[in-house]
């Protein structure tokens, strides 16, 4: 089994700019797609728990760039488990063009999300639900302990 999580994705003509490389914001997109795709592949449980009253904030997104890529660039989005506290998760994503059979790191990214439960005007932190620990302990570079 890899150390990440990945989905791949061929760049499109509307998540380029006018001089015709990627905006930036589209690197953040395919983080929450990353995510997304994640619980629906290993955490469905938490989908549901999701529909509830579990919520995940995103309290940091950052993005750091090293080469440009352009309209139908295939790219690995990689996202592995940094940090899994109580009540948040840290993940860390590398952006991989992929050309020719070659790899190139094009850019790297964090993301960090909290558990909160309640109601909007009573939100709370929560502790990261246990299935969800036991689906990312296969992609962190350290040992992941419950809760």
């Amino acid at each position: 089994m890899p150390e990440y999580y990945e989905i791949r994705h061929t760049v499109g003509f509307e998540e380029t700019n006018l001089v015709g490389n990627v905006y930036y914001v589209n690197y953040l997109r395919w983080q929450g797609r990353c995510r997304e795709l994640f619980l629906r592949d290993h955490a469905p449980g938490v989908l549901a728990d999701l529909r509830d009253d579990l919520k995940l904030f995103t309290l940091k997104v950052e993005c750091e760039f090293y080469a440009e890529i352009t309209a139908f660039d295939e790219l690995s989005v990689r996202m592995r488990l940094d940090e899994l506290t109580q009540t948040q998760i840290q993940f860390s994503f590398d952006y991989v063009h992929l050309r020719h059979g070659l790899e190139v790191l094009v850019a790297r990214g964090v993301q960090r999300v909290a558990c909160m439960r309640g109601p909007n005007t009573e939100t709370v932190p929560a502790r990261v639900p246990e299935d969800l620990r036991a689906a990312l302990a296969p992609y962190s570079r350290r040992p992941v302990v419950g809760g």
